[in-house]
């Protein structure tokens, strides 16, 4: 699982939740389950998705390769409500010897596995660590959409004032789209001091077929297909690819 300079350091990773406020995203990973169960929050950066469903009654383990993302997500959860484990997915020797009834991905982070064998070895974790009729969820950027044409200095700069930093504005341009790859720049303005502070990411843009195979092939079947965070059932132009997974007994 890449980790980005924006998510491993922690100077970054404290600018995070200032531009990247979840709405009906949260609101339908908090509505997944009606009862208390256990849930694994994979990539839960800066925890605030994890800390939401433990308010919930729910245990919850938040998994993070990224340092300074975890140190923010530490710091909000005075009450210790969260366990919050440093590790990577594609890194054989993690193993959290515990099965949970739900497996998140939030912030499209799905999309940092950039090839098959990357996203199978996240899918074989997710599918050892879920107990029987445990379901996993993920959404990932529908590739039809072309969401990156928006991803230009002028359509996307924003501005937020920040404890301690001042004022920082934020924009992302992209550098290179290769087949299902982009690579873009998210470039941070500590506009008091003129300190810029930027992070090179690449994300994998695969279709709806591509990630039924795969989770087909990690050994997940009854995929319900979703298209948005309303429910909507999925179609060539939605704008996200949500599948609701359950494990089989046995891979495929």
């Amino acid at each position: 699982m890449p980790v980005d300079d924006a998510f491993a350091r922690h100077d970054m990773a404290v600018l995070y939740d200032a531009f990247n406020i979840h709405g009906v995203d949260k609101d339908f990973y908090l509505g997944l389950a009606s009862e208390a169960c256990r849930v694994l929050d994979i990539g839960c950066g800066t925890g605030s998705i994890a800390l939401a469903l433990a308010d919930l009654g729910h245990t919850v383990t938040g998994l993070d390769p990224a340092p300074g993302m975890l140190a923010v997500a530490r710091s909000k959860d005075t009450a210790n409500r969260v366990r919050w484990i440093e590790g990577n997915v594609l890194d054989p020797a993690v193993s959290l010897r515990d099965a949970f009834d739900l497996i998140i991905l939030t912030g499209h982070v799905f999309q940092v596995f950039l090839d098959d064998r990357e996203t199978l070895t996240m899918l074989d974790f997710a599918w050892r660590h879920l107990a029987p009729g445990g379901r996993l969820v993920f959404e990932s950027r529908n590739p039809l959409r072309r969401a990156w044409e928006n991803w230009t200095e002028q359509r996307t700069r924003e501005f937020r004032e920040i404890d301690g930093l001042g004022r920082v504005e934020v924009y992302y341009q992209v550098k290179a789209v290769e087949a299902e790859h982009v690579t873009f720049d998210a470039v941070f303005t500590l506009l008091d001091t003129g300190e810029k502070r930027v992070s090179e990411s690449r994300l994998r843009f695969a279709n709806r077929e591509t990630i039924g195979r795969l989770l087909t092939q990690a050994g997940f079947d009854s995929i319900e297909w979703l298209g948005d965070f309303e429910g909507s059932a999925y179609s060539e132009t939605s704008p996200e690819i949500i599948p609701i997974a359950m494990a089989q007994a046995t891979p495929a």
